[in-house]
């Protein structure tokens, strides 16, 4: 069960800043069933299991774990992909958990994703033009079909590709050129709000920062607001405003992006950062790592007491085996954490 710490973990910034989303005690699990013919549930996978956090107007949360930890899946239950399980997904002062669906149709338009593989969120079957325009069209955005070209070819040129591309199929793009075209239909609506899932994971490191700074330039432009969900660290630093940390479906640690990196508070955190590796080979060689062993353990058996219990090296009797998952607990001005040990002792 979720805290009331924890579900302020959304105004850890200035109240000068505007609310545009905010994530109250979120909740996704996938059930578990047995049987071939009469099918019953015997447990659920608890992929997102109590999240709160809140996202700034014109801001970047970064979401950020390990493989599995339901980063992409809170991207996907925050945009109403998935339903959830229980919850509250406010966007603009809009509940989206119980909107109709026509209602919530029409706020999609400012709510739009970037899919994490560029070659399967694209239909091999339609050209780019379509793939573009096919947004405006479901909205009947605009209606000209000469307009519609217009728009289409400035957008691709907008996201650095040739408007003459509009004829071709993503087959004969590069994976940098496909991903390109899944930001320019994420754009093509004017949204205010994007969640990009690992946007950059499926593509060459050479590529990776020229889409980056192609998303921070759109942010500017745009006036956009992004959920950024990576594994890669330093890349997450040098994007985000603020950072989110999670674990087996929980968010363990939040705080202004500076003041994560700097002075981490969990310790799931601190075994992240120590495995990024530093230009300096003399610092690399005097800074201490922190190596986790053993794997995940299943969101659908999740540890008893903490849920970082099983592979942390700071773990005592007692108090992280016994006591419930801890809840965020506000450390330094703005910089939340979830571990017995940093909030007790």
């Amino acid at each position: 069960m979720s805290s009331p710490a924890a579900a302020q973990a959304a105004s850890v910034t200035s109240n000068n800043h505007e609310v545009i989303l905010s994530v109250k005690d979120l909740k996704k699990h996938f059930p578990i069933n047995s049987g071939v013919i009469i099918q019953r549930q015997v447990g659920a996978v608890k992929a997102v299991d109590g999240v709160s956090f809140d996202v700034m107007k014109g801001e970047t949360l970064g979401l950020v774990g390990e493989s599995g930890c339901g980063k992409s899946t809170t991207g996907r239950t925050v945009l109403q992909l998935y339903k959830p399980t229980s919850g509250s997904v406010a966007f603009e002062g809009q509940e989206l958990t119980t909107m109709k669906p026509g209602d919530l149709r029409h706020m999609r338009r400012k709510m739009q994703m970037i899919f994490q593989d560029p070659f399967a969120s694209l239909n091999p079957r339609m050209s780019v033009g379509n793939i573009v325009s096919e947004p405006l069209k479901i909205h009947n955005i605009i209606q000209n079909k000469v307009e519609l070209q217009e728009y289409v070819e400035a957008l691709l040129q907008r996201v650095g590709l040739n408007p003459y591309y509009v004829n071709r199929y993503p087959h004969e793009f590069s994976g940098g050129q496909r991903q390109r075209i899944g930001i320019a239909r994420a754009l093509a609506l004017k949204p205010t709000f994007i969640v990009a899932d690992e946007p950059i994971s499926a593509l060459d490191v050479s590529i990776q920062a020229q889409v980056v700074n192609l998303l921070e330039d759109l942010q500017q432009e745009f006036n956009l607001t992004y959920l950024f969900i990576a594994h890669d660290l330093s890349m997450v630093r040098h994007i985000c405003d603020r950072v989110a940390v999670m674990y087996l479906g929980k968010i363990v640690e939040i705080g202004p992006t500076d003041a994560v990196y700097d002075n981490p508070l969990h310790p799931y955190t601190q075994a992240l950062l120590s495995a990024v590796p530093v230009p300096d080979p003399m610092i690399e060689k005097m800074r201490q790592r922190v190596i986790l062993k053993g794997d995940v353990p299943s969101p659908a058996h999740p540890p008893i007491g903490c849920n970082f219990n099983t592979r942390c090296p700071v773990a005592v009797p007692g108090i992280c085996f016994q006591e419930p998952d801890p809840p965020l607990i506000e450390i330094e001005p703005g910089h939340w954490a979830a571990c017995h040990r940093v909030t007790t002792f």
